[in-house]
């Protein structure tokens, strides 16, 4: 079958073709390790074949282009070092081509292209396509080829995709491996909608630097650059400096799967390796590289940080008043890391830095009302008292792939302007949804009044509300949207899943408590 895109389908019905041609749709998620690579590599692929065409152009033949090329690398993009027979082929012919030792031909064919291309170091070399678990492949030669000839269906170069168009694509086949990936889905993906209503309301100008510590698959540092693009296209302005990327993630092969994404979307960014809370990649003269926006979904409610693991951090994230949140969870821990990774006009960093955090539900309201005060209480409340929130929006049940709950996101402001000093602008988003199957979503009119109202900080009736520093101590530093802002009539109470959370965190404190006195009645006696 040709190369051209002949067949009518739609890229994602095409991409989502391939990942069900392994094991169809009910397994496609497992194989993501293999399909991304392959997808990505076919772009690669493709545009190599674009690059060796307009050269070809100069030289008289794609035989004198491949030579020009093989003795200059620096004239192209990426480059690819397959060479079929018939240099008229397209370069992918010679994946298409394997007919034995596919899973053997095709690894040393991707960690070739890597090796060329350091750039694309562990990136694409990662994975064994021959690999074997207790003597069976993992995806057998057969499966193999056929996942290869349908990437072969669609060619994605230079004249057949825009990187924009050919990114989105890429994206829906995450997503789509994340509603397959149930509880490791909320390592990799971040819905969509909630992503541009983020980056909305960060609203980046050009050349700003932007960060995210967990980066996952890199969708919310990408969606704050198509955010960026279409802020310049309604200015009318063709030129301006993009956005300067940063993201650490913890997981290699999320790691790869973001670098993958941000090449496929045409865009560049610098993505490190590591544990962000542990030890944070970015740094500037011995301290915590700074940045005008943050935007971050950690995951929820870690519990694998010690009172150890704030206490010995060298950078200042968590400050005297502040500091370990209780071990039940970080998201305050992170939400620490973030607002010291922000600009600080007093010290002459530029601007204010502003973030966007996506946190559990929890997270504003545990502890308030409560005859215990928790940890995680107290860190909230120095974010108040020090007025470093600027809002909050509760978000729809739900929405994410690994969790029903509704979630929330925490904006931070290292300077809020003199208007809105000791205030928090709140948005019940909770009814802002369609059903979805199968997870709901928030169509594109629900994003722009959630960014749009929350960006004006205009109070709507049902859905919206500016609340005072006094009224949020009177309410014990809660500042869940849903205890101040009633989206049904007569309603009364707090969402059962927050009494649900709370009771839970205050069980875990309590029997902590227990074990500790314990040990301390043991060295009395």
């Amino acid at each position: 079958m040709s190369e051209n895109n002949q067949n009518g389908k739609s890229l994602e019905s095409w991409l989502w073709d391939a990942a069900c041609s392994i094991r169809g749709a009910k397994e496609a998620a497992k194989y993501k390790d293999f399909i991304l690579p392959l997808v990505f590599t076919k772009r690669l692929c493709d545009v190599f074949d674009d690059e060796l065409n307009r050269i070809a152009e100069k030289l008289g033949g794609r035989a004198k282009a491949f030579k020009a090329v093989k003795a200059d690398k620096e004239m192209v993009r990426f480059y690819i070092p397959l060479k079929p027979a018939d240099t008229k082929e397209p370069v992918w012919s010679v994946i298409r081509k394997l007919a034995d030792k596919i899973g053997e031909q095709l690894t040393n064919h991707l960690r070739a292209i890597a090796k060329e291309n350091p750039r694309l170091e562990g990136i694409i070399d990662r994975v064994d396509f021959n690999a074997t678990t207790h003597g069976q492949r993992d995806i057998t030669d057969d499966r193999l080829s056929a996942l290869v000839e349908q990437i072969s269906l669609k060619r994605l170069g230079l004249n057949d995709v825009e990187p924009d168009i050919i990114g989105r694509s890429y994206e829906y086949l995450i997503r789509k491996f994340a509603e397959g990936s149930g509880q490791s889905a909320g390592e990799f993906y971040t819905p969509k909608e909630v992503g541009m209503i983020m980056a909305r309301i960060m609203e980046p100008e050009p050349g700003m630097k932007i960060y995210d510590p967990c980066c996952g698959s890199g969708g919310l540092l990408i969606k704050c650059q198509i955010v960026l693009d279409e802020q310049m296209s309604l200015r009318s302005r063709r030129k301006y400096a993009p956005l300067k990327i940063y993201g650490q993630e913890n997981l290699p092969d999320v790691w790869a799967m973001a670098n993958m994404n941000m090449i496929i979307h045409d865009m560049e960014g610098v993505i490190e390796i590591g544990d962000t809370f542990k030890n944070p990649k970015f740094k500037e003269k011995g301290k915590l590289k700074t940045f005008d926006r943050v935007v971050a979904n950690p995951m929820w409610n870690q519990d694998w940080f010690t009172e150890k693991d704030y206490d010995a951090d060298e950078f200042g994230r968590f400050p005297k008043g502040a500091g370990f949140p209780g071990k039940q969870s970080a998201d305050w821990g992170w939400a620490q890391h973030i607002l010291a990774s922000l600009n600080d006009p007093s010290t002459g960093s530029g601007q204010a830095g502003r973030a966007a955090i996506v946190l559990d539900t929890g997270a504003v309201s545990r502890g308030s009302g409560s005859a215990n005060t928790t940890k995680e209480k107290q860190v909230r409340q120095w974010f108040i008292d020090n007025d470093f929130i600027e809002g909050v929006i509760y978000l729809p049940e739900n929405l994410f792939y690994n969790t029903t709950a509704p979630g929330i996101i925490l904006f931070l402001n290292k300077k809020k302007p003199v208007a809105r000093k000791n205030k928090i602008f709140l948005v019940n988003a909770g009814r802002e949804f369609e059903k979805g199957d199968p997870k709901n979503y928030i169509t594109d009119e629900g994003i722009a009044r959630i960014a749009e109202t929350f960006k004006e900080w205009q109070e709507v009736d049902k859905f919206s509300r500016i609340v005072s520093k006094e009224e949020i101590i009177k309410n014990d530093y809660n500042i869940s949207p849903s205890r101040y802002i009633h989206t049904a009539e007569g309603e009364e109470y707090r969402p059962i899943i927050e009494i649900v959370e709370e009771l839970e965190i205050l069980e875990e404190e309590s029997e902590t408590i227990r074990l500790e006195l314990k040990e301390i009645l043991k060295v009395l006696r």
